[in-house]
């Protein structure tokens, strides 16, 4: 057997991230995708020809285009000799884009690999309902005139109403804010808390914005025909006001819900890409490597009540088999779903309770220190689409270690179907 390679990531960058209906609602996901992994390219230098591979994570599937990371990678300038791929994880499927190409290079099937993911809410697929769909199906064995007018006849009104995309789980048909709404009051998380930790977000994200440190790990967008640049975040609230937020109404349990419009995430557009190689390829290549991938976890929790509790399983099983603690780490990113739910993974990871009862754990990590916690914003600001916030995630947590000059940097995030993931990096020496 070879001997395993070192992976590093060389460099990351995404599109800005738009609230969903405005200015990419003309685009295709693949599109989206295209710029994140063209921006990549440009922003390294890299030949394209040397690229192994492409894999993509993607939540929301075109029909025209389902393995998406082909044609993106095609629109990107990737030869077509490069085998490309999407995969899906809800939420943390640009993560696990990123750990499958961690996984070829460890393993010598490939050099070098461009990981991250697209979604695109805007285009998003609307269906008829199923009795309309089978109707359909079932129309492409019609012969002649008289078949056809037997099966318009047949037709409905209520055939050609669509139906609504819903962001709920399969198996127990629950929103995830429904879901969030019912773990935060598990875990006592006041409504008053989310406000506060939500404007947080935007403050952060704001001061890192003026700064330049969004923008560094941004790729310009230019939508024809004008080609204007698109080059910012469009969901950072800058002037919130905490007398504002508590006005709101609640968006899911209306009758005793904490979550509101403000204190969630909010549909995105966006796509992020990541250069991944084995250490002896970048050198060789002449490459400084921001990191290395030293270790990573996904988990899954019960769907009942747990669905959103990812981060801190993962995190907990991550750093126990590290023997680290949150004083080893030096950068922290959570992907921020809803207030409630940060605040909740936050809590448990400091129940000692909590790490005994689930994981056999003796004890738990302790307070987060949030000194080292989401200091450039999170999702709940910058925004979150879907398949792309794993990559976001891990620029940005490579962008502060170099920043901040820290040598430990750890990402952590939750998913639909009650699944966490969590990886840690290390700077290079």
């Amino acid at each position: 057997m070879s001997t395993l390679q070192k992976v590093v990531i060389v460099e990351g960058c995404r599109t800005p991230f738009l609230r969903s209906g405005t200015d990419y609602m003309d685009l295709l996901s693949y599109q989206l995708g295209g710029f994140a992994i063209k921006g990549l390219l440009t922003k390294t230098g890299i030949d394209p020809q040397l690229v192994d591979g492409v894999i993509l994570g993607n939540v929301i599937a075109s029909v025209k285009t389902p393995n998406v990371a082909r044609e993106a990678a095609l629109v990107a300038g990737i030869p077509h000799k490069a085998p490309c791929r999407t995969v899906s994880q809800a939420c943390i499927s640009a993560n696990r884009a990123i750990a499958d190409a961690y996984q070829e290079i460890m393993t010598g099937q490939a050099d070098i690999i461009i990981a991250g993911g697209v979604d695109h809410i805007s285009d998003a697929p609307i269906q008829f309902p199923k009795k309309m769909r089978k109707k359909l199906f079932l129309a492409q064995k019609l012969k002649g005139l008289r078949d056809g007018i037997k099966f318009l006849s047949r037709l409905r009104l209520s055939d050609f109403i669509p139906e609504r995309p819903a962001i709920a789980e399969y198996t127990t048909n629950k929103s995830m804010g429904a879901d969030c709404d019912i773990m935060a009051a598990r875990f006592g998380i006041p409504r008053a808390e989310q406000d506060a930790y939500a404007m947080r977000s935007h403050q952060m994200a704001a001061e890192a914005q003026k700064k330049g440190f969004l923008t560094e790990e941004m790729v310009s967008v230019k939508l024809p025909p004008k080609f204007k640049g698109i080059e910012s975040d469009n969901g950072i609230r800058e002037n919130s006001k905490i007398d504002k937020l508590a006005q709101l109404r609640p968006a899911f349990d209306k009758k005793f819900g904490t979550l509101t419009a403000a204190n969630s995430s909010f549909l995105t557009d966006g796509a992020s890409a990541v250069l991944l190689m084995s250490e002896e390829k970048a050198k060789r290549l002449g490459f400084i490597a921001k990191a290395e991938i030293v270790d990573f976890t996904f988990t899954g929790q019960r769907l009942e009540d747990e669905l959103l509790l990812g981060p801190a399983y993962a995190v907990l099983k991550l750093l126990d088999r590290q023997k680290m603690t949150f004083k080893d780490i030096d950068v922290i990113e959570f992907h921020e779903a809803f207030a409630g739910q940060i605040l909740s993974n936050l809590k448990a990871l400091a129940s000692d309770g909590f790490a005994s009862k689930e994981l056999g754990l003796k004890k738990s990590l302790g307070e987060v220190p949030m000194e080292k916690f989401n200091l450039w914003g999170g999702s709940l600001s910058i925004g979150h689409p879907f398949g792309a916030t794993g990559g976001r995630l891990l620029t940005t947590t490579c962008n502060r270690l170099k920043h901040e000059k820290g040598t430990y940097g750890l990402l952590a995030a939750c998913a639909a179907g009650a699944h966490g993931h969590a990886m840690l990096i290390k700077t290079l020496l």
